[in-house]
């Protein structure tokens, strides 16, 4: 089922039913979890202190499932395969949860994809969960409450999370440092056009699929797995027990799913549940630190001292008169009220 974000109201969430909202959630309530996700998405100070609430409560109840993120350039293939990959795995008992992450509309902020979905079969089944959200300007290529979304579909039951970003890039990257596996979608192509792929990008996978080995592009996937095979050999591996595999996948025929879940699953075997859990607990951290930072920076706008320096200090800064450096440290002794007075 596709879920379409609710417009955040001051009555989403009362916070003293945060227990109740939790239990809903644990019970398979689809309308709670979309709710919930539209909660930890609002960016109203009443919203954030329920929305903190409630991830206190479902904590407990997340962890254990797979979280997948897949990335590749546009027209790659990427919703197509996801849909395919995600039937695939409902028809092997799982539940799929997918987090796509459209890019926003520059007048309103909202997705510009989330409205038409490109996963019409997997939607329909009520074994799936689709929830695209805007990114909202947020670089990486992920909405900045992709994990804790992730975390509410954990908790309401679904054990793999997906993650499909809006496209390929050095910002794209983010989402390698919030899942399990990052899995690079590539096209049937090689050669020159190998070249245009991001290097480091491709360094992070740690599985690259090539997409549409059907019909006439087929040759092409082939000489494309070959020539990434080769490259991949040639790089320093993200984990020195594992080369990423190349794969060759239709998403249109729905073959080679099977090799690629069947790669996923010696991964994480391979990778361990000692070194998972380390993973995941850094990955916790470095998100605690972004949120600190994105935190910093919103109350450095609302700081009216500190506000008030911001356009002189730009000023001088794009004229060369005064440092980045020395600028920045400006405007955080006025935030914290220890800049000496000007004589």
């Amino acid at each position: 089922m596709i879920d379409k974000a609710e417009p955040a109201a001051a009555t989403l969430v009362p916070a003293p039913d945060a227990d109740k909202f939790a239990a809903a959630i644990f019970a398979g309530d689809r309308r709670a979890l979309a709710r919930a996700i539209t909660l930890i998405e609002s960016s109203r100070p009443d919203h954030r202190d329920a929305a903190d609430r409630l991830l206190e409560r479902l904590l407990p109840r997340t962890g254990k499932a797979v979280r997948l993120g897949i990335s590749g350039a546009p027209g790659v293939g990427k919703s197509t395969l996801i849909e395919a990959f995600g039937l695939f795995l409902i028809e092997r008992g799982r539940r799929p949860a997918v987090l796509a992450i459209d890019p926003s509309s520059p007048l309103t902020g909202g997705s510009i994809l989330g409205d038409k979905t490109r996963m019409e079969e997997l939607a329909r089944n009520p074994q799936a969960y689709i929830r695209p959200s805007p990114s909202s300007g947020t670089l990486g290529g992920v909405a900045r409450r992709t994990r804790e979304a992730g975390l509410i579909c954990e908790a309401a039951g679904y054990d793999v999370i997906i993650v499909e970003t809006v496209g390929v890039g050095q910002s794209e990257i983010a989402v390698a440092d919030m899942v399990d596996l990052f899995i690079l979608i590539l096209p049937p192509a090689g050669g020159d056009e190998l070249q245009g792929i991001k290097k480091g990008i491709v360094e992070l996978a740690e599985i690259i699929v090539i997409n549409k080995a059907d019909g006439e592009f087929k040759p092409a996937a082939g000489r494309a797995a070959a020539e990434y095979g080769a490259a991949v050999q040639m790089l320093r591996p993200v984990h020195p027990d594992w080369i990423a595999p190349v794969i060759q996948v239709s998403a249109l025929e729905r073959s080679g799913l099977d090799a690629l879940w069947e790669a996923t699953s010696r991964f994480l075997s391979s990778f361990g549940a000692e070194r998972l859990a380390t993973r995941r607990a850094r990955q916790a951290v470095a998100w605690m630190w972004r949120e600190i930072d994105a935190g910093l920076r919103a109350a450095l706008a609302e700081d009216g001292c500190a506000a008030a320096r911001l356009p002189a200090l730009e000023a001088k800064v794009s004229q060369g008169i005064v440092s980045p450096v020395a600028a920045a440290r400006d405007v955080l002794l006025t935030f914290l009220g220890q800049r000496p007075s000007e004589p």
